[in-house]
């Protein structure tokens, strides 16, 4: 038996591991790494297999039909989710009643048509009316001229606050329309919703109210000078009347669109609808009504209230108060009158010493007298 020492065990595998490195490095035979290479980027005007047109100088040179050039993510690459994001679209929170959202949507549709006859005499025919508004089914009545000659400029007549429960079409305001349309103006005096027989809707800060004669006045104005209800009337000349919640509601009208050409508010709610919901909270109602409306925070009376958008106002204006009004301030007319002043629209202001909400007698006929004079300076060329 050969005893070989530790020490001659290592010389033997010393000499082993010095073959195996002169054999591996030949030079016929040593392979030189390299670092792999990136396939050039073809031009982005000539993507191979792309049918896309070719972009020009003025055009975006990528589209998402386009195939997509192949690339490796390199740790000094810069991620895509580290760009600087777009900035995100505001969006309105109180959208469908903020001046803002009614102002940029569109309104019309269908056709306002005649239901029946309701009364014929020498000065005029009324007649009953309806027309679609957002879904629902707008009442009202219309009193067309028989002794002027057509095409008349068109007045909408709106009613104040009455109780749904004892509400008739033929209101209060009967005797201002029939007034208007012996003057020679095509009158329409709807309903609004929530009164019968007009359908119920939608009404935060009575909003509704103003779409639906938002509706109103596009229908006039696609219909004007077609066969059917409104062919006798002047699609340039259409004025508003609105007393007391029906003054409110125009204010609010014509802050949204710029073609109605004339406006007479009397007795009129406040284009500030703080000041109206706790008006009708507090006086009106007895806290019954309003309430939803208070809720709401101050930045959203910003932005749905009309007093705060007088400046996109085009229509002329006619303001009449009563000085002995124990339901709307007379001095809530007074301040519009002296904002509207202040931002040179044109406006008339009249106060009337010894009226109260709704005239009568000698202030009454006068009152009249001012508003066919305004309708018909502004509305008949």
């Amino acid at each position: 038996m050969v005893v070989r020492s530790r020490q001659w065990h290592l010389n033997i595998l010393y000499l082993v591991l010095a073959a195996m490195m002169v054999g591996a490095c030949q030079p016929d035979q040593f392979l030189v790494p390299t670092a792999p290479t990136t396939p050039a980027l073809p031009s982005p005007r000539a993507y191979q297999g792309d049918t896309t047109p070719q972009a020009t100088d003025n055009e975006a040179t990528w589209h998402p039909s386009q195939t997509p050039v192949m690339h490796t993510l390199q740790p000094s690459d810069t991620p895509l989710a580290s760009a600087t994001p777009l900035p995100s679209p505001t969006i309105d929170p109180y959208s469908g009643l903020s001046i803002d959202s009614l102002a940029a949507r569109s309104y019309g549709g269908g056709e306002l048509v005649i239901e029946e006859v309701m009364a014929v005499n020498s000065y005029f025919t009324r007649t009953l009316i309806s027309y679609p508004s957002d879904g629902l089914r707008i009442y009202g009545f219309m009193n067309t001229p028989r002794r002027a000659t057509p095409p008349f400029p068109v007045v909408i007549a709106l009613h104040g606050y009455i109780d749904p429960q004892i509400y008739q079409t033929l209101d209060y305001t009967t005797r201002y329309a029939d007034a208007l349309a012996r003057a020679g103006f095509l009158v329409i005096h709807p309903n609004l919703r929530g009164y019968a027989p007009s359908d119920d809707g939608d009404n935060l800060f009575r909003v509704g109210m103003a779409v639906d004669v938002l509706n109103l006045i596009a229908l006039v104005e696609s219909q004007a000078g077609s066969p059917g209800a409104l062919n006798n009337a002047r699609p340039e000349s259409i004025g508003i009347w609105g007393h007391s919640m029906g003054g409110g509601i125009t204010l609010r009208v014509i802050t949204i669109n710029p073609s109605v050409r004339a406006a007479v508010l009397y007795g009129a709610m406040s284009g500030d609808d703080q000041r109206n919901y706790e008006r009708i909270f507090s006086y009106f109602s007895g806290g019954t009504r309003g309430l939803e409306e208070l809720n709401y925070p101050p930045e959203a009376f910003r932005v749905i209230s009309a007093i705060n958008y007088l400046n996109r106002i085009q229509a002329q204006v006619s303001i009449h108060h009563g000085d002995r009004d124990p339901d709307v301030p007379p001095d809530w007319s007074r301040e519009l009158c002296q904002r509207l002043d202040e931002l040179e629209k044109p406006v008339e202001c009249f106060f009337y010493p010894q009226e109260a909400h709704t005239f009568s007698g000698e202030g009454d006929e006068l009152f009249m007298q001012r508003v066919a004079a305004f309708f018909n300076r502004v509305l008949i060329p």
